[in-house]
């Protein structure tokens, strides 16, 4: 097994070495004077030879500490060289991002090509995942995560506000059955997506007997209600987030002002250790900006 000397104690040599200063060594290493001294003299000691000669006013390097520091520099340089290049290379190439399936739809695939524009030196892999463990699996960079924002191991950005409100195609506005008040969404057919009870939730805001709310079909995915709402199938309890572009085109719109608030946000997850690294840094910052952008915006 290699006995290495301290790495620390190299950092704080290699430092006085270059500037012949234990002040300007410290300044650089954000440490004190004395740590910086207590640093070399261990590792003098480890050595068995003295690296400098210490002077009231001035520093100097022994022969040894001379020769020692030449190929120490060498070796820093091919670190800091590395690191550089490891880096650079972290900030191309592709990205795998996993993601709900009505958010890859109705959300971000209409928004890629802004971030290919922005960062044509990433290409992005979409993989849409219905079932959400809490991990990222090795062969995943990043993820869009639906809860509360807690999971272990991972750093979590909240991405929207988001709440409930009901929606409906302008033909089924203008039908035969009238939309005035909110009881009269009984007279009609709910649309429910996976979160079936948040109708329920929604007629308890506006003071509707709770267990109202349990007819209509039932839909595995948020983007399958809205297009049967698009179609005039029924009225949809949607995402602020989701029907948003639905709403802009005109196909649907909101038929009461009462919006639920939902506890659950859409979130960008990454592994702790790896949010700062290169390109999932850069998608991070893109999509946090873009968010915020149409927030503003929506506002």
């Amino acid at each position: 097994m290699r006995k290495l000397p301290p790495l620390n104690a190299l950092k704080a040599f290699e430092a006085a070495a270059r500037h012949l200063s234990f002040t300007r060594a410290a300044d650089e290493l954000f440490v004190t004077q004395a740590a910086v001294s207590h640093q070399v003299k261990g590792l003098e000691d480890f050595l068995g030879v003295k690296l400098f000669i210490r002077r009231n006013r001035s520093l100097l390097l022994t022969p040894e500490g001379q020769t020692y520091y030449l190929e120490l520099k060498e070796i820093f340089d091919h670190l800091v060289q590395a690191t550089e290049r490891l880096k650079s290379a972290s900030e191309r190439g592709s990205l795998t991002i996993s993601l709900p399936p009505s958010f890859a739809i109705l959300w971000f695939v209409p928004r890629l090509s802004r971030f290919h524009e922005a960062c044509p030196e990433i290409d992005v892999r979409i993989r849409a995942v219905d079932e959400v463990d809490g991990s990222l699996t090795d062969d995943v960079d990043v993820a869009i995560y639906y809860g509360a924002g807690k999971w272990p191991g991972l750093k979590a950005y909240k991405l929207h506000n988001e709440y409930l409100l009901p929606v409906c195609s302008p033909l089924l506005l203008n039908g035969a059955k009238p939309l005035r008040e909110p009881k009269d969404l009984l007279n009609h057919t709910l649309l429910h997506d996976e979160t079936r009870n948040a109708w329920k939730d929604w007629f308890k805001l506006v003071g509707i007997d709770k267990n109202k709310g349990d007819n209509g079909p039932i839909f595995s995915h948020s983007n399958l209600a809205l297009k049967a709402a698009v179609h005039g199938q029924g009225i949809a309890l949607a995402n602020n987030v989701l029907v948003k572009p639905e709403m802009d085109a005109g196909h649907l719109i909101q038929i009461f002002p009462e919006a639920l608030p939902r506890e659950k946000s859409f979130y960008l997850v990454c592994r702790d250790s790896q949010s700062e690294i290169g390109k999932i840094a850069t998608f991070r910052n893109w999509l946090l900006e873009v968010v915020e952008e149409e927030e503003d915006a929506y506002e």
